[in-house]
């Protein structure tokens, strides 16, 4: 399934930068950075249990979110960019 991830950290402590930077870590492995704090991650279920655990561990709950938007399996259609897109499309073949 296709999702947007989006995280608002915290960074006003040092702290903060550090958590910041583990986060975008955890969001590289999964999917493609789309804007600054945006991730399109194209997982399965399991996939996503992981990612959710990671994140949760990484985050000041207190001060830290993380969001989860679905797009589901049929996401080709759901996507409207304006403007410069991504060097990757999440979903799509890399070729090496």
């Amino acid at each position: 399934m296709m999702l947007v991830v989006t995280y608002d950290v915290n960074t006003t402590e040092a702290a903060g930068a550090k958590r910041l930077r583990k986060v975008a870590k955890i969001c590289e492995r999964y999917g493609v950075r789309v804007q600054n704090s945006v991730f399109e991650v194209l997982v399965d279920a399991a996939e996503l249990v992981v990612l959710k655990s990671a994140l949760s561990d990484a985050i000041d709950k207190e001060n830290d979110s993380v969001r989860f938007y679905r797009l589901g399996n049929s996401y080709q259609h759901k996507i409207e960019v304006m403007g410069k897109e991504p060097l990757v499309q999440a979903g799509s073949a890399l070729i090496f």
